[in-house]
């Protein structure tokens, strides 16, 4: 990805933000940076989050606009000069919304389409802009924008979560200029999907008081072993109340 970029972009900015991996990620990058003097490594050294290493990206960048894109090759590296075509005409965020999404499992189609759902009403109801790909995670935006915003409400962001799009479409002004370029879903090169549960978990967490309630209901019922037991327990014990009041009511058959 690096490589292609550079090739595509003489003169660009690539940031690699690397959240605590350890497949040789910042090996590679290391190995690199005497070729691209234009190739920033962000370390982290622990896993803290998508978004907040997102957020510490869009602080670090120092170009006019900047672009958020994974490195799997799902978002085509030649898909970038759209998103930047529309910034220098004046845009100040563009989303990229896939054309297909062929390369998907149904599952992962499913809950794409349940997490867009849900955060696109939550969009609607504090009336914010809103695009039709709120989950495609590629995307780009005025650098003083982004980090206006994620400096004066990162706070309000759901660090450990997976949609920084979202997060600052919530917090961003309603009249921002929000544009769409469409572009082709691509197979992935490599790596693995982190469209699951924790995703739709995460979403409901993004939307309010109501919606960190709900998420972190959903995830101690629904996910963790003890939750779970704990869930089965209210169960039986409602059922169990509930016979106890039908069989104790007089001329009850």
């Amino acid at each position: 990805m690096v490589t292609e970029l550079f090739r595509l972009y003489p003169g660009a900015a690539v940031i690699i933000i690397d959240d605590g991996s350890k497949d040789g990620t910042m090996e590679a990058i290391q190995g690199m940076q005497g070729t691209y003097s234009e190739l920033v490594l962000i370390e982290r050294g622990a896993k803290k989050g998508l978004t907040g290493a997102i957020m510490e990206g869009m602080v670090a960048a120092k170009t006019e606009y900047l672009v958020v894109m994974d490195a799997d090759f799902q978002h085509p590296p030649a898909s970038v000069a759209d998103v930047y075509a529309q910034l220098e005409d004046g845009a100040d965020m563009v989303v990229g919304c896939r054309h297909a999404k062929g390369p998907l499992k149904f599952s992962r189609r499913l809950a794409s389409s349940g997490a867009h759902k849900l955060a696109a009403t939550y969009l609607w109801f504090r009336r914010q802009p809103r695009a039709k790909d709120l989950m495609s995670g590629f995307y780009g935006c005025r650098t003083a924008l982004a980090r206006e915003i994620v400096v004066g409400k990162g706070e309000k962001f759901e660090r450990r979560g997976f949609k920084v799009l979202f997060d600052l479409l919530k917090n961003c002004g309603r009249d921002v200029d929000l544009r769409e370029v469409g572009f082709q879903f691509g197979d992935r090169f490599s790596g693995k999907s982190k469209l699951n549960s924790d995703i739709i978990i995460s979403v409901m967490k993004q939307c309010g008081l109501g919606g960190k309630v709900a998420g972190y209901s959903v995830e101690f019922f629904l996910v963790t072993r003890a939750g779970r037991m704990v869930g089965i327990l209210i169960v039986f014990a409602i059922l169990g109340i509930a016979l106890m009041m039908t069989g104790g009511k007089p001329g009850t058959p």
